[in-house]
């Protein structure tokens, strides 16, 4: 997949020439299966006509932006993570505009005239409830009328899981409660982390459970507190285990608030430290709890063990 990044007004093309397109268009936070739906339909559209497919998402996101946000926003799937998923779908091209106040001001119409018919765009398809130009008036259905026959419009309908919506807002909604399993199935994949392992207090192999802490890439949103089995990728390969989001109520001062994930991955003893890694959440097991003593803890993390063990035998 190639990729291009684009910015308003001084770089609206791609430095080659890619011929004609079929393009979605979305922010795709989470690229869940109602992303796939609108994705999957630019790409059928691309074999239809004989193009290439692509997708135009927008880098940073437009809350920042429109919303005055100071904080920093919090992405189910990170950028370079977003780019993984959109090439393992098979998409040919990724345009990755920036998402600027002067970019917000856009016109619908000079939208149109530079990021879709600019970029030799023949199909265009989003979602229904997209919007784009500035205070986003700009609609699927004035994209349709605007078009006049020069590109077509692909409007996909709204994409519910009982009877509710499938969207990002819903997808953080149940990280932040730990329901990692209705994540993994609105995302028809296991959530991912990606970080990299960091020197902690080193306390778990003085009770025979060694763990990695892992530094999220800055921005990644986290599940919530709690135990879940998961499964670790490092130096080209793959292993099991299971990660405790939380506080480490048993150890720690409960007035000293740091977050840490530790994964404590089955059948390894090799250093990893400064190793970029990538969890894939899978189950959550329980919820995050104080123990009494090492002996209730060691007894608790070895039944958490069991039961992830037996997860991913089934």
């Amino acid at each position: 997949m190639k990729i291009f990044h684009l910015n308003y007004p001084n770089l609206m093309k791609p430095e080659e020439a890619l011929g004609p397109l079929s393009m979605a268009i979305g922010f795709f936070d989470g690229v869940h299966k109602g992303h796939q739906k609108v994705i999957g339909e630019a790409i059928g559209k691309a074999r239809e006509l004989g193009v290439k497919s692509a997708v135009m998402t927008f880098d940073p996101h437009p809350s920042l932006v429109l919303g005055g946000r100071k904080e920093e926003v919090f992405y189910i799937t990170p950028l370079q993570q977003k780019m993984e998923i959109l090439q393992d779908m098979g998409v040919d091209v990724c345009f990755i505009v920036r998402f600027t106040s002067r970019f917000a001001q856009l016109l619908p119409e000079e939208f149109i005239e530079n990021f879709i018919e600019g970029l030799e765009v023949v199909h265009v398809t989003a979602g229904f409830d997209f919007s784009f130009g500035a205070k986003g008036q700009g609609t699927m259905e004035l994209m349709e009328r605007q078009s006049g026959g020069r590109f077509g419009v692909s409007i996909i309908s709204k994409q519910e899981d009982g009877m509710e919506k499938i969207s990002s807002t819903r997808i953080r909604s149940h990280l932040k409660a730990g329901e990692i399993e209705e994540v993994c199935r609105l995302s028809g994949r296991p959530f991912k982390v990606s970080g990299t392992v960091i020197n902690g207090d080193k306390r778990g192999r003085t009770i025979g459970f060694p763990t990695a802490n892992v530094l999220p890439d800055s921005g990644t949103f986290i599940p919530g507190r709690g135990v879940y089995a998961v499964r670790l990728h490092v130096q080209g390969k793959t292993y099991e285990g299971v990660c405790n989001v939380g506080y480490k109520p048993t150890f720690n001062d409960p007035n000293l608030k740091q977050l840490t994930i530790e994964v404590n991955i089955f059948d390894f003893d090799k250093d990893i430290y400064g190793e970029r890694v990538t969890v894939d959440w899978h189950k959550r097991i329980r919820d995050e709890q104080k123990f009494s003593g090492i002996d209730e803890l060691k007894a608790q993390i070895e039944k958490d063990k069991q039961e992830a063990i037996r997860f991913f035998a089934e």
